[in-house]
């Protein structure tokens, strides 16, 4: 972890500030500052201390001494004391609250040195997100190449959605009134959405891909709590619903992409366990096929894919999120590995989704463990990923991430509450240039 030499005075402040416990407001308040600018100054801080949470903030304050730490037992009788009928003057509330938090951090890091942060779903409740519904999705900055446009007609996470024809479809999901159907038409140059025929089968913890003109949708979680091997095909051009070929096994929370005229499943859960597997679907014979596994087990990654290579980035596996990159190439299957290992993000993600412009992957969201300040971009030609500015600072998983000619989009998702919203950032910049005489 970076020394406190790496921050400036003001983030100094604003370390100390979050040690204490105070939120945002009052810092900002505290400071003489606005809300919009504590943020800012919090996502430089966890990018140079490469830290994901308010938490190891305060952690970190503890370790460097940037905050006074009492001993249990003078705080203890100080405590005490404020109850007994003396004339000392008591101390105040926040300096209680300051002086407990201050002993469990210390108390954390005599004791569990290696700690790493509990997830914030329970064991078991992984597939599951509570909460409201929200049109937008947590404290949003102002950013020059993100834009939030017309919010989604239903806040949902855990959904799935495709780009086709200058269209953009979201299918399914979790909502605050339980697993859904619901399909939903997005058309970015009207900023404008149309509700379109519902997929028979609700699910969530799913994803698709566009093969052929088609949006195949396998498996999910079911609504009555269970993981379905079902496939289901989208026709954008008919509105109409029809089915494929189930997969070999029932799965959820995968990574999904299209290659050479396939579909590839990668990882998920089976309903018991994590799995590493990868089935490849041809529709030429409606058939699915097991293919060379992943590395390591794992449920909620990303795929993408450049150039008829497919990337599978970060994951979670009930217990850890990773940062890991993993390239898959189905040409060499039977030829030796199809895998290899890339760079890894800066940070891990599960939950996350991703989308490829211009021969650029961009990794967006994600997060059981802890706040993420930044999005990230790989260059598959240098292997190396670079930071990129988010529109929502804090937890934002399981949304839906798609790219069009020029964009990527980043739809609904879960940020404490279901959310709505509907950003959509500008990868790439087209300049016309006059014609010489």
């Amino acid at each position: 972890m970076a020394e406190k030499s790496v921050l400036t005075e003001r983030e100094l402040e604003i370390v100390r500030a979050v040690a204490t416990g105070a939120t945002n407001q009052q810092i900002a308040q505290e400071l003489t500052i606005s809300v919009n600018t504590v943020k800012v100054h919090l996502k430089n801080i966890f990018v140079k201390l490469d830290i994901q949470s308010r938490t190891e903030v305060a952690l970190f304050a503890v370790r460097e001494g940037l905050v006074e730490v009492e001993r249990p037992g003078p705080v203890a009788d100080e405590l005490m004391a404020e109850a007994a009928p003396v004339s000392r003057k008591p101390i105040s509330r926040r300096k209680r609250v300051v002086l407990l938090v201050t002993m469990v951090m210390v108390t954390t890091l005599v004791l569990l040195p290696s700690v790493e942060m509990s997830p914030v779903s329970a064991p078991g409740t992984e597939f599951v997100d509570a909460g409201a519904a929200a049109s937008e999705g947590g404290p949003a900055l102002q950013l020059q190449r993100w834009n939030s446009v017309a919010p989604l007609p239903m806040a949902r996470s855990r959904l799935a959605a495709v780009y086709h024809a200058g269209r953009i479809y979201v299918i399914g999901g979790a909502t605050v009134d339980g697993v859904t159907g619901a399909v939903e038409e997005y058309a970015p140059l009207d900023n404008s959405w149309r509700v379109r025929s519902p997929k028979p089968i609700p699910v969530h913890n799913v994803g698709a891909a566009l093969l052929g003109g088609k949006v195949l949708v396998p498996g999910g979680y079911s609504a009555d709590g269970t993981v379905i091997a079902d496939v289901e095909i989208y026709d954008p051009d008919r509105d109409s619903w029809g089915d494929a070929s189930p997969m070999p096994v029932a799965l959820c929370a995968y990574a999904i992409a299209a290659a050479h005229g396939k579909v590839y499943v990668f990882g998920g859960w089976d309903g018991s366990s994590y799995v590493a597997s990868t089935y490849e679907y041809d529709p030429l014979t409606d058939t699915w096929s097991e293919k060379t596994p992943m590395s390591f087990p794992r449920g909620f990654a990303a795929a993408g894919e450049i150039d008829g290579i497919i990337y599978v980035v970060g994951g979670y596996d009930g217990q850890r999120e990773y940062a890991a990159v993993e390239q898959y190439d189905p040409a060499q299957e039977g030829q030796g590995t199809p895998w290899r290992e890339r760079a890894s993000m800066s940070m891990r993600r599960g939950g996350l989704g991703v989308a490829a412009v211009a021969g650029n992957l961009y990794a967006v969201g994600g997060g059981w463990n802890g706040y993420l300040a930044f999005n990230e971009r790989y260059d598959p030609q240098t292997d190396r990923w670079s930071t990129v500015e988010t529109p929502v600072f804090g937890q934002w998983r399981n949304l839906a991430v798609v790219a069009s000619e020029t964009r990527v989009h980043a739809l609904g998702g879960w940020t404490g509450d279901f959310t709505g919203a509907n950003h959509e950032y500008q990868a790439l910049f087209t300049y016309y240039l006059p014609e010489l005489p």
